[in-house]
């Protein structure tokens, strides 16, 4: 029988635990312990080896990069539902799309398109959420031409978001004429995002501490990153501020999660107070 991964000493622990954070720029805390513990006891027994460090030695190693990919996918967490905090979503059509058409040029005058992205998106829900939203209520959707981007360190959650079924769950705040509209009944309770919709929004998985990673994102009018600088450490957090911050456009916007506040993670974000709450951006003219 193969060792439980819960047999780690805090030698062990404490060395998978700094190696994870440079890979990732996640960090867990001593009292996450048992929550680690079993998803190495799943990904050593998955890989089929016998023990911690034959399984750990490999991982470092670095020549088979599937173990740390099924590592990630095992200690990412992705809590996520159609329309979560919808309120921003108000405050992107009445206030943040508006300044960004303006400062453009207005609906067919603007040099290339608008350009959102949802980071990190897990199952999709969020940046399907934004395309419906579009779609369904915004007044200059047929006059302006929108790319929609998503990505997640999670090669599993993106899968998933490539398919787009969904269960009741994830789906408990949509509108029951968008329902019919948009969605595909595809047996046993789970129902199928209609292509059209799924095809217009682009894919990346991607690290957000990776600033090498992060370049292929840029030009950016509008950024939701929510909840999930709060896994992070001051200096993860503030190199992903950076990253995101070289990804937008000056004069772009960022939306974090309601329990987050770019105030205690860096100064180079101007926060922009709307009746919807608060977003941040990046100043104009700022290189």
């Amino acid at each position: 029988m193969i060792p439980a991964a819960t047999a780690l000493t805090e030698t062990d622990f404490e060395r998978f635990r700094e190696y994870f954070y440079r890979r990732t720029g996640i960090q867990f805390a001593p009292s996450k312990r048992y929550f680690v513990d079993k998803r190495i006891d799943h990904c050593v027994r998955a890989a089929g080896f016998e023990t911690f460090a034959g399984w750990f030695g490999a991982l470092r190693l670095g020549d088979r990069p599937a173990l740390l990919q099924e590592l990630i996918n095992q200690l990412t967490v992705n809590e996520t539902y159609f329309l979560r905090e919808d309120y921003q979503f108000d405050a992107l059509l009445n206030a943040v799309l508006p300044r960004v058409l303006a400062a453009r040029g207005g609906p067919g005058r603007m040099a290339g398109p608008v350009k959102i992205l949802s980071l990190p998106c897990s199952t999709g829900e969020e940046p399907y959420s934004i395309a419906l939203r579009l779609l369904a209520e915004w007044p200059h959707i047929d006059l302006v031409d929108v790319e929609i981007h998503g990505g997640d360190i999670d090669s599993e959650v993106l899968s998933r978001a490539a398919h787009a079924s969904y269960g009741e769950r994830s789906l408990q705040r949509v509108p029951k004429l968008w329902m019919s509209r948009y969605f595909n009944a595809v047996g046993a309770g789970r129902y199928q995002l209609d292509s059209s919709i799924r095809d217009a929004v682009t894919l990346h998985q991607i690290n957000i501490c990776d600033t090498a990673a992060m370049r292929v994102l840029h030009e950016f009018d509008v950024v939701f990153c929510r909840n999930v600088l709060i896994y992070f450490d001051e200096l993860s957090s503030r190199r992903a501020a950076e990253n995101l911050y070289s990804a937008m456009r000056p004069g772009a916007y960022l939306f974090l999660g309601h329990s987050e506040s770019m105030s205690r993670i860096s100064p180079i974000f101007k926060p922009i107070r709307l009746p919807e709450g608060i977003v941040y951006q990046r100043p104009t003219g700022a290189k």
